[in-house]
């Protein structure tokens, strides 16, 4: 059920031998995605659970979830723009029948995030379930 941008990241994670270059084109992704506006980075955006800064507000437009999101970390950065490309684009109520953790285990990233970065990342996932939720 991933979305095309998802199954890109995939097949590039595929191509990928090693983990040191996933772990670079993950902090690529997150180089590559725009900023969020300072003025959006506030405690009402703030995810709670991360070890980084992370926010996350969303964007609710025909039905169809979007979100802008940021982080004071490069890695944390790559994966906010790894779950923007799981979820960007995806009818609100069908947010929540994502299998976030089966989708991104196919790249396998459990195995080589800190015990840290993986809470972060599950506390990212839910904070974008719940706001699709409340949409």
């Amino acid at each position: 059920m991933a979305t095309p941008a998802f199954e890109e990241i995939a097949e590039t994670f595929d191509f990928l031998d090693d983990w040191e270059d996933r772990y670079r084109h993950v902090i690529e992704l997150g180089k590559a995605m725009p900023p969020m506006d300072a003025a959006l980075q506030v405690p009402a955006t703030k995810v709670e659970g991360c070890a980084s800064q992370v926010w996350i507000m969303p964007r609710i437009a025909e039905g169809r979830f979007d979100f802008q999101g940021d982080s004071d970390a490069l890695i944390v950065r790559g994966l906010i723009a790894i779950l923007h490309a799981l979820y960007s684009g995806v009818p609100v109520a069908e947010v929540g029948k994502i299998n976030a953790p089966a989708e991104l285990g196919r790249l396998g990233l459990q195995e080589h995030l800190s015990s840290q970065r993986s809470n972060g990342l599950r506390a990212m996932v839910e904070r974008i379930r719940l706001l699709a939720a409340a949409a």
